[in-house]
């Protein structure tokens, strides 16, 4: 393609040569008089001119002898030099084309290769809330209020209330809407890539850049996509929750609107439940008391078992006549058992146990949502990397014509584990089965496919573990319209009259789940089952199957009747288990606890939180001279070591002690005294509040059991709480004032400064001791009396210690700093003693040495000073005995007054009440928090409080359903 270009570049120079040549000729009239001849024209046409003509002669005739004639050399020189640009331009341009085409391909279909790469995000995209009908949902909620404030007459001040609860609770709905549609937008533009973007990076690819750049971003999308996940998941969990509590609390306030108005009293009557109602809220009891599979929980419920793809759910969906369960292409989507209570009313309604809100089966929209919530509660109940969960999903299906059961859709049994399952599965599976099999109560609905080889099954041999006799099992054989095709209907005689496995059942039932299409509703799929079954040859043959044993509507009543008669011949006898449990738990009570009533975790965690928040207002009683003491003290203990180190030892080795002082100080306010002084405020409030915890554990009303929760919720309040900002900025303001003061007021402001340095030079010199104790080994006195003897090392400081007492002997104002002649004076000195040391080695010795000699001065210039107030008020700086240590520490001291003030007002002020916020928020995080609580509120008290609380729950809400059952008889 470049050769056509170039050549087409050729003969547009050619014609642009001959252009020129032409123009050239017309403008020159002695030109065009040469190039007219072909032949030489003659030499005196030239010869008249003044030569300049006759050289252009030559030169045409040199550079076209044939022709004589050429084109004149300024044009031809700029002609070909723009065509000579012009087709570099024009090359280059195709170059750069061809090369972005080319990397244009390459990056394209990389990107699809990682594109395609990427985790499916579709059910999240499902699970997510959509735009479009949450605004329909928020403006269905408006058109409810809206009639239910037209249909009631509420008084007005109730009114006023609920509409700032109302207004409260929709800022917080639209809130947390947008945080959503944030995130989903968030999402899109981490995952999604405009063509935009792709052009850009074709660009950076043809002009050659690394792909170093594009793994790196590919990275780092990754863990944004992965981050994106973990934080929608739990948004959208504590979105649910808040949407149920809040769905509650409407209900609730609108409860007692309607009571005021019609001046009823605030105990609502009692609904009559139904007996399945009543039978399925003691199932769900039980499984919160037994979550750990440690009772034996004997009640009847109806147990769906299957190999996986066998057709469990859709057996379960058609017996409840709707599609509720999330459907899949082989995958496992059963990972949790699902608990599904049918009953019969007169609208086809599902709702979950722990929600208010009841989905409507006959619309499409309700069931999709339906279906995106069981997926979204089966994902939320598989945690730290397990592929499935114990935790049971609770729901309620009413409709017309239902059979009244319970029915427990347990996860397929598999064979063969995936890639993306974690390595206990199969045998997490394989237990939960047992586990609910082995209930002898229990009617386990076997589910085999049929249109898979007999052999293949797992679950039959499962199923005859548990169960050989097969008193309480019933088969069912599935895809029975595939079977026909492939199987012989003789061996399908065989399964449904039990000769072909060894397993025994109560019944054999055959059943058409489906034609394979998502989309069919269930009156389809029942209307292609009896169809089947009409023209089907199984029934024909002398009949192969009996009328009996087909259709869900059949499997329905017979599973139904088994299940009711299995709870009419058992109630009694799990009643009287579980009343004998419950005395059984109360004596042990009285046995251990015979003065204290049976609290459960609830009401202990509210008592305890009364008792906290209690200790936190007594923490604004403590007296501003309590105050005072424990910050001054706090604050000296955080700034002592700062002050000696930095200010006072440094100023003491310059020539003017005062200048020093001056700017050290003006230095540590400006930057690290007021952070340091906040920390020691804070420091000071934790001690405090914690003093108080620990008094009141002295106290004859103390409940120990409390102890654990109360510490997790102050050092979790702790944690939290942050000094405010803007109190550093004010103290650096107080703490230069008060260090421009250099003038000591009083005789007791003195004496205390001399006092205060006493003190401090003091602890600093028992540090010191220590120090040197470590360095040189005991003394003499104490290796005789306890055996103890000195080091090697400990000898060699000694021996080096010796000479340096020796040079502040002779010079008591010795500088801190020793000399190169000191130094070697006092190496040369210890080598006659066979002791070889460096100068490094004495600098080491020489500075705790000198430290004490420096603290010993200190304290006599303090006593000195003690009574020379009077002399330092008359003559100041130039007073005859040195006081500027006293007065920088009345400096300091004034300081930590000043600032412990300051710090005090702050806390009584705004940090007592702002960790009084922390805690409440703490609290009410932990009282949401189950796990949190149990593990905080525990012993043997606490366990058995809760376990009597529930088995009397349970055996009072069998002794109600009992009463019903009779009743119904």
């Amino acid at each position: 393609m470049l050769r056509i270009y170039q050549n087409s570049y050729r003969r547009t120079a050619k014609r642009a040569v001959v252009y020129s040549t032409k123009v050239a000729c017309c403008n020159h009239s002695t030109l065009c008089s040469i190039t007219s001849h072909p032949r030489r024209p003659p030499h005196s046409q030239h010869a008249s001119g003044n030569g300049r003509y006759r050289r252009h002669e030559e030169f045409l005739l040199a550079g076209n002898p044939a022709r004589g004639w050429s084109i004149p050399p300024p044009s031809r020189g700029y002609g070909m030099l723009v065509v000579r640009i012009l087709r570099g331009a024009l090359k280059l341009r195709y170059l750069v084309l061809g090369g972005a085409i080319g990397g244009g391909v390459s990056l394209s279909k990389k990107y699809e290769d990682w594109k395609d790469g990427l985790p499916d995000m579709k059910w999240l995209q499902d699970a997510m809330p959509q735009g479009e009908r949450w605004s329909q949902f928020s403006k269905n909620l408006l058109e409810v209020g809206a009639v239910v404030k037209n249909a009631i007459d509420i008084d007005p001040e109730l009114k006023q209330l609920g509409e700032d609860k109302l207004s409260e609770w929709r800022s917080w709905f639209d809130s947390r809407l947008d945080d959503a549609i944030e995130a989903a937008d968030y999402q899109g533009v981490q995952i999604v890539e405009t063509k935009e973007d792709l052009a850009s990076k074709t660009t950076v690819a043809a002009l050659g850049i690394t792909t170093d750049e594009s793994r790196k971003k590919f990275e780092m999308m990754q863990n944004q996509v992965e981050t994106l996940q973990t934080e929608i998941m739990n948004v959208q969990i504590k979105y649910q929750k808040e949407l149920e509590k809040m769905e509650k609390e409407n209900r609730d306030l609108r409860t007692q609107f309607l009571l005021l108005k019609t001046n009823k009293k605030t105990s609502a009557k009692k609904i009559k439940k139904s007996l399945i109602d009543m039978y399925s809220e003691v199932l769900d009891e039980l499984t919160g008391y037994d979550t750990g599979y440690t009772m034996a929980d004997h009640l009847p419920r109806v147990v769906v078992v299957g190999d996986q793809s066998s057709g469990k759910t859709s057996v379960l969906e058609s017996i409840a006549k709707a599609r509720i369960f999330p459907r899949g292409s082989g995958e496992m989507m059963t990972r949790a058992p699902v608990k599904v209570t049918l009953a019969e009313g007169p609208y086809h309604v599902a709702q979950f146990r722990d929600s208010e809100r009841e989905y409507d089966l006959t619309k499409e929209s309700d069931l999709a949502e339906l279906r995106r919530e069981v997926e979204f509660r089966m994902r939320a109940s598989v945690r730290g990397g397990k592929t499935v969960s114990n935790e049971v999903i609770s729901m309620t299906v009413k409709g017309p014509g239902l059979q009244r059961m319970v029915l427990v859709d347990l996860p397929g049994i598999i064979s063969t584990m995936t890639v993306d399952m974690a390595s206990d599965t199969k045998d997490s599976i394989h237990q939960m089965t047992k586990h609910y099999m082995s209930n002898p109560n229990a009617i386990i609905l076997c589910i085999q496919d049929g249109s898979v080889d007999a052999e293949r099954s797992n679950v039959t041999d499962l199923v005859m573990q548990c169960d050989p006799l097969g008193r309480r099992t019933i088969f069912v054989l599935t895809k029975v319209d595939l079977a026909e095709e492939l199987a012989d209907p003789e061996r399908i005689r065989k399964i449904l009259s039990g000769k072909l496995f060894p397993m025994k059942a109560l019944g054999y039932y055959a059943v058409v789940t489906g034609r394979g299409r998502k989309d069919d509703s269930i009156e389809a799929i029942r209307q292609y089952e009896e169809d089947f079954f009409k023209n089907s040859k199984l029934f024909h043959r002398r009949g192969v199957i009996m009328p009996h044993q087909v259709t869900s509507r059949n499997l329905s009543m017979a599973v139904s009747d088994r299940f009711w008669k299995m709870v009419r011949e058992t109630i009694e006898q799990q009643a009287d288990a579980f009343k004998a449990t419950r005395f059984n738990l109360e004596t042990e009570w009285k046995n251990n606890f015979p003065r204290l009533r049976e609290s459960g975790r609830d009401e202990l965690f509210d008592k305890a939180k009364g008792e906290i928040l209690d200790e936190v207002v007594t923490l604004s009683q403590i007296s501003a001279k309590k105050w005072d003491d424990t910050l001054n003290t706090k604050l000296w203990e955080k700034l002592s070591n700062y002050v000696f180190e930095n200010i006072y030892l440094p100023a003491a080795q310059s020539d003017s002690f005062n200048t020093m002082v001056d700017i050290k100080l003006r230095q540590w306010a400006e930057q690290a005294l007021p952070a340091k002084s906040v920390e020691a405020g804070w420091e000071a409030l934790q001690q405090e509040f914690i003093s108080l915890m620990d008094h009141s554990k002295k106290s004859q009303d103390h409940d120990g059991i409390f102890d654990q929760l109360k510490a997790a919720v102050v050092d979790e309040a702790i944690r939290r709480h942050s000094w405010e900002d803007k109190a550093i900025d004010m103290l650096r303001v107080i703490q230069l004032n008060t260090l421009e003061d250099r003038f000591v007021h009083d005789k007791a402001e003195w004496d205390q400064a001399v006092k205060f340095l006493e003190t401090s030079v003091n602890a600093k010199l028992v540090q010191t001791e220590e120090t040197l104790a470590q360095m040189f080994g005991p003394g003499q006195m104490r290796r005789l009396t306890h055996w103890q003897y000195l080091t090697q090392d400990q000898q060699k400081r000694r021996s080096v210690k010796n000479e340096l007492d020796k040079i502040l002997k002779n010079d008591a104002k010795h500088l801190p700093t020793l000399s190169y002649d000191e130094l070697t004076t006092v190496r040369k000195n210890v080598q006659r003693e066979n002791v070889d040391v460096d100068t490094d080695y004495i600098r080491q010795t020489w500075f705790p040495v000198y430290r004490k000699h420096f603290l010993h001065q200190a304290l006599q210039r303090a006593k000195e000073c003690r009574k020379a107030y009077y002399l330092y008020t008359q003559q100041g700086a130039e007073c005859e005995i040195s006081c500027s240590d006293v007065v920088l520490f009345w400096r300091i001291q004034q300081v930590i007054k000043i600032t412990g003030n300051a710090l005090r007002q702050q806390v009584i002020n705004r940090e007592a009440r702002r960790l009084d916020k922390e805690i409440k928020a703490v609290l009410d995080e932990f009282s949401e928090d189950d796990d949190k609580k149990a593990h905080l509120l525990t012993g043997k008290r606490v366990l058995l409080a809760e376990e009597l609380i529930k088995v009397r729950q349970i055996q009072e809400k069998l002794e109600e359903f009992i009463n019903s059952l009779n009743q119904e008889k």
